[in-house]
């Protein structure tokens, strides 16, 4: 396994946490690469009671991109409890994009990550 690859199965791990810790009991995801690049898709349901934490990932996902800090920290995506702030921060510094769309009960994300060579 290439460290891109380790990277993305980190952020996707880190999002189907997070996604069970606001009571989802439907998770999806997808991964497309091609090129220098890869798509994450990932949809899932959620309690109400936990609307607050699935519109924080709009904060998130839409801070700068450090790829210093990417470089450094991407192993620690995952070791802390599940749906962490600080984990859901990591994964919004490792992305180059992010489309969310939050309806009704349900949550659909497209990340973008622009590989390393």
């Amino acid at each position: 396994m290439t460290h891109n690859e380790k990277k993305l199965a980190n952020i996707v791990e880190e999002l189907t946490m997070f996604f069970f810790a606001i009571g989802a009991k439907d998770v999806r995801s997808s991964i497309h690469v091609e090129h220098e690049r890869a798509d994450i898709e990932m949809e899932a349901d959620y309690r109400e009671e936990y609307r607050e934490r699935v519109d924080a990932l709009l904060k998130y996902f839409n801070e700068p991109k450090n790829e210093g800090l990417e470089d450094f920290y991407w192993e620690l995506a995952g070791s802390g409890d599940p749906g962490e702030s600080s984990q859901l921060l990591l994964v919004g510094m490792m992305i180059d994009n992010a489309d969310i769309k939050i309806e009704n009960d349900r949550v659909k994300i497209k990340l973008r990550k622009l590989l390393q060579k």
